[in-house]
């Protein structure tokens, strides 16, 4: 077989070369060479010039076939391949035993020859003292070094002299895949990538330069594997001082490019919607307040909400609800610029910004937009044509912070949603105005609430029996600092709408259960007997009876004085849950009307099983009445009367309507007719007044 090699740069060198060193080394008397193969497990020596005979004594056909570890007296067992290793030369100084048995100190430097089966051995005797002493201390290191790092998990360089590399451990080689005689000198640097390079040098001189053990630094760097991957990781420097050679360092390396990977995915994922993999809620604020310029940006949001998606989730299930938000939202990519974002607000909500578009390009963008939702798809067997309402807001000078711009392209959506659905609204200025008063509205009605700025007025309901005033209804009154007073029929919707009903209602039922406890400590048995609530159908839950409870036993009154209202909307939109609520306040002693009776939609079915105690004829049937058709109310008093409920009839305005109502069989009365709404302490007067001819009497 031809001999070949290759050179350090990697070239194959010419027979001639190969050929010539090889002639050198055979001849050389200053140097001694073995060549060392596995044989059968064992590690012999298979060739050896002519120095080596002498500097051992053995004859050259002694030597050929003799088992390594004979000429290694302190390389016990294993410990061989502390020298004989396949992926590094290792050099040690120790004894080596001549044919005579003495031995003699050398200094050893195996090579391994590729392919992992052979070792060139070179063997050179250590001769005077100094030398000697200076080989056991660099020896001492290496073999401090192979202790601590040879079998560690962790990468780690150790440079005796300024940066060149005296060893590298196994994990570097395997993390770059590079033999360490490769790396051995600078040729670690090779490693670095080229643009991170001047960084890890910097860090290095840095360590190299301090005086201290402790002097550390780091850096991160890309280290380029063999096979031309990269792998990102930090290397840290420790100085290090070797006696007789100088300042070096040792260098750990922490790969990090698995955890980095870790780290964008749940940055990702934090930003992300995961379903649509679209910007999310965060992300679109955080783009959008990077480019807001209060007065001088031209930014356009574009808000759309699918209309009647809950008619896909309930019919088709949520499985195919998710299949068409996926696919709404290949559409709007598809559809819109490629510089503008597309962020899933929530829901079957989406918002697209866009830079540097004027109101009449958007309102174009979005009328894309609306044209390619429309195209059908198909969901669980059923085509649809999906559709939006569209909200298109434009920056103004008006907009003063980055929420707002999104908030008003909010309010654009609900306003084309209200308009009837599948339209584009642009949000103008009386619009915008419209809607800030009203979030100014919330927060002074949440501050009145919170602050107990709400007060009370209460009407007197009267017998039909004796004419005698035997209750009140209590009616919220809003008297703002500023705008003056605000009806119930604005502040009612507006609570229920923002989540403040809870507070509102708790806050009535509390005050109207405070007053009435007041009434009695004024007047004894002329105070109202009852006081009647009224309660939302957003208040018909589970916390109710603990409210009710809550206050009577607060202000000491017994269930029997308290009757809730409630719109027959309110039991019929759950009559199940409603009856069970209902029959948890009867079990309690409270009195239940149902209020407005006869104006929404009710089942008598379900009527005659709600456990209430009265109907209350709507104002608007008392007007019909008063006007030549009092078919409905007096239905309404005879179904009462059938059920064995009493009836309270609103609006009475004059004396005729009450005789005429009394003669249909009406229980109770109420209106401005006979007593208009009082506060708290006229109504106190007002039924002592009404009672002193029978104090007088007695």
């Amino acid at each position: 077989m031809a001999a070949t090699s290759r050179t350090a740069n990697g070239h194959q060198a010419p027979p001639e070369v190969v050929a010539a060193v090889f002639h050198g080394v055979t001849l050389s008397d200053t140097m001694a060479v073995l060549v060392v193969e596995q044989v059968g497990g064992v590690p012999q020596v298979r060739w050896s010039n002519g120095r080596a005979s002498s500097l051992l004594g053995f004859a050259p056909e002694d030597l050929d076939g003799l088992p390594a570890a004979q000429l290694f007296p302190t390389l016990a067992g294993a410990e061989l391949r502390l020298l004989l290793r396949r992926e590094r030369a290792v050099s040690m100084t120790l004894p080596v035993r001549c044919a005579s048995g003495a031995h003699v100190d050398c200094a050893a430097l195996a090579t391994p020859v590729p392919g992992g089966r052979r070792w060139t051995l070179r063997l050179a005797s250590t001769a005077n003292e100094t030398e000697r002493a200076l080989r056991a201390t660099a020896d001492a290191h290496e073999r401090r070094f192979y202790t601590l790092t040879e079998r560690s998990p962790v990468p780690t360089l150790l440079s005796e002299q300024g940066m060149r590399l005296a060893h590298v451990n196994d994990a570097f080689c395997a993390l770059v895949g590079v033999q360490a005689e490769e790396l051995l000198g600078t040729g670690w640097l090779s490693t670095v990538h080229p643009d991170d390079l001047d960084a890890v040098i910097e860090q290095a001189a840095v360590v190299l330069g301090g005086d201290a053990e402790g002097d550390e630094a780091e850096a991160q760097a890309r280290l380029v594997r063999s096979d031309g991957t990269e792998r990102t990781t930090v290397l840290r420097f420790s100085h290090l001082h070797t006696p007789g050679v100088g300042a070096g360092f040792v260098g750990t390396i922490e790969d990090i490019t698995d955890r980095l990977a870790f780290e964008t995915r749940l940055a990702h994922q934090a930003m992300h919607d995961p379903l649509t993999g679209l910007p999310n809620r965060t992300l679109l604020a955080e783009y959008v307040a990077d480019r807001f310029r209060p007065g001088a940006g031209r930014l356009a949001c574009i808000f759309l909400d699918l209309d009647n998606f809950k008619v896909v989730n309930d019919s088709l299930g949520h499985a195919a609800g998710d299949e068409l938000l996926v696919e709404l939202g290949r559409r709007l990519r598809a559809t819109v610029r490629p510089g503008d974002l597309v962020a899933r607000f929530g829901g079957d909500e989406f918002v697209v910004v866009c830079e540097d578009l004027s109101e009449d390009d958007a309102v174009r963008l979005a009328e894309r937009i609306g044209e390619s939702l429309r195209w059908p798809v198909a969901l669980g067997g059923v085509e649809l044509r999906p559709a939006a309402s569209v909200g298109v807001t434009v920056q103004t000078a008006e907009h003063r912070a980055a929420d707002e711009l999104i908030r008003d392209c909010d309010i654009a959506m609900y306003q084309a949603k209200a308009a009837g659905k599948g339209r584009i609204t642009v949000l103008d200025s009386d619009a915008r105005a419209e809607a800030r008063d009203k979030l100014r509205l919330v927060a002074e009605l949440r501050e009145a609430i919170e602050l107990r700025e709400i007060t009370l007025m209460y009407q007197p309901i009267f017998s039909t029996e004796d004419g005698t005033a035997v209750a009140v209804e209590a009616l919220a009154r809003w008297r703002h600092p500023e705008r003056g007073p605000i009806p119930p029929s604005t502040f009612v919707p507006l609570a229920e709408e923002t989540g403040l009903v809870s507070g509102l209602g708790v806050l009535v039922l509390d005050e109207t259960c405070r007053q009435l406890a007041a009434w009695d400590a004024e007047l004894g048995m002329a105070a109202p007997a009852r006081a009647n609530v009224n309660v939302s159908a957003l208040q018909l839950d589970g916390n109710l009876l603990g409210h009710v409870a809550a206050a009577l036993r607060r202000h000491g009154l017994d269930p029997c004085r308290l009757s809730l209202e409630l719109t027959e909307s309110a039991l019929m939109a759950d009559p199940g849950a409603a009856r069970q609520i209902l029959l948890d306040l009867r079990d309690l002693g409270v009195q239940v009307s149902i209020d407005d009776f006869g104006t929404g939609y009710s089942s008598l079915a379900y009527l005659r099983h709600l456990p209430v105690d009265c109907l209350k004829v709507d104002r608007s049937f008392v007007a019909e009445m008063a006007a030549g058709h009092p078919e409905i109310t007096s239905a309404v008093i005879a179904l009462a009367r059938s059920l064995g409920l009493c009836t309270v009839a609103e609006g009475v305005e004059t004396h005729e309507q009450a005789e005429q109502l009394a003669a249909l069989g009406a229980t109770y009365l109420q209106g401005f007719g006979l007593a208009a709404p009082l506060t708290g302490a006229d109504t106190a007067a007002w039924f002592a007044a009404q009672h002193a001819p029978d104090l007088e009497t007695t």
